[in-house]
């Protein structure tokens, strides 16, 4: 008895889910013209909220930020909170000393981290979150300063808060007005832009930005230097011009570098000899190779790169004219050879 096959053809599968009497035909009941209408929805809820938007308060919660000496701690509950955390990540990876701070959490202990220097940020939609209200008067007894931001004027948390800011909501995208879709979406507008505000205002570089994110493509491009990456001592692969060039056939090959770094009695570089100098070399000279210096056949002209330099600017040189090529010597100031970086090294890095 045979067995039935574990996954259906693609074409099959395809047939099949559109054949589905349990599946209804999406497309004859909500189209393209329908998502068109609810992102247009959506634009004109935004559009309202930048419209009635006070500056005024945003300005001042930014100053707040910017001038306060201890943490800013962002708390919230539900969807609220994942907000909260998210504006309290983007804070610390652009300079801003910040934390979220689970309500619950801090009734129960956490409330210890925070201090009299700090804020602490509470955002709620309605402004009459439980979890929040409670966390109000230990906050204030611990001595932080406290910001409530809602979509509700005259809110109860905006009322027991030291500063209130107000995110203006005409209503949210669902057809019931109930799930939080826009109302999160304005806060977390209303934090990543402040955020940015204050990244600017505090004057802060690419170089220092990377050094928040040593892990990342743009860390790992602003912060590696050559030295960082080369090989050295025994790793490079190192002749003299007076050598024979098949006694170096195991230096070229063993050292993985595919090349030879031709240097004088002081480490000078004089040269670079390639696997591929040696297939031209054997197709011209054929088997007089055996009695030929590397000196005499290296290139004389070879690029090179000094340990300072960024490991970016390495791979910009490796690609560059006259024609790519996949290592350089490192030289310091003297013209010395202290390494090499190759193509393969530096893709590894995740540059």
């Amino acid at each position: 008895m045979g067995t039935l096959p574990t996954q259906l053809p693609p074409d099959l599968l395809l047939s099949q889910v559109h054949s589905s009497p349990c599946l209804p035909d999406t497309e004859a009941t909500f189209g393209i013209s329908q998502l068109k209408d609810l992102f247009g929805e959506q634009q004109k809820f935004l559009d309202f909220f930048f419209t009635h938007l006070d500056y005024t308060q945003v300005h001042a919660f930014t100053r707040l930020c910017f001038h306060a000496k201890g943490s800013i701690f962002f708390s919230g509950v539900g969807k609220s909170g994942f907000v909260a955390q998210k504006i309290s990540q983007t804070l610390v990876s652009t300079g801003t000393k910040a934390a979220f701070l689970n309500p619950t959490d801090a009734l129960h202990g956490d409330i210890g981290i925070v201090g009299s220097h700090d804020v602490v940020v509470l955002l709620s939609k309605s402004g009459a979150t439980e979890e929040l209200l409670r966390l109000v008067p230990c906050a204030r007894a611990k001595g932080a300063y406290l910001v409530g931001v809602t979509c509700l004027k005259g809110s109860n948390l905006g009322q027991v808060c030291d500063m209130h800011v107000y995110l203006p909501l005409e209503r949210e995208l669902c057809p019931f007005d109930l799930a939080p879709v826009t109302s999160t979406t304005i806060q977390m507008l209303f934090g990543d832009t402040v955020a940015i505000a204050l990244m600017q205002a505090k004057n802060m570089t690419k170089e220092q930005y990377a050094l928040n994110h040593p892990a990342g493509r743009i860390g790992k491009r602003l912060i590696l230097k050559v030295q960082d990456v080369m090989r050295k001592g025994h790793e490079v692969p190192i002749c003299r011009e007076n050598d024979l060039m098949m006694e170096q056939l195991p230096e070229l090959t063993s050292k993985g570098c595919g090349c030879l770094i031709v240097v004088d009695e002081d480490y000078h570089l004089l040269g670079t000899f390639t696997d591929g100098d040696l297939r031209r070399t054997l197709k011209s000279y054929g088997e007089r190779i055996f009695h030929l210096t590397v000196g005499k056949i290296c290139n004389r002209s070879p690029r090179s790169i000094c340990p300072d330099a960024m490991a970016v600017d390495a791979m910009e040189k490796m690609e560059g004219p006259p024609s790519p090529v996949t290592f350089l010597p490192v030289v310091n100031g003297n013209g010395i050879v202290i390494g090499i970086i190759t193509l393969h090294d530096l893709l590894s890095t995740g540059l």
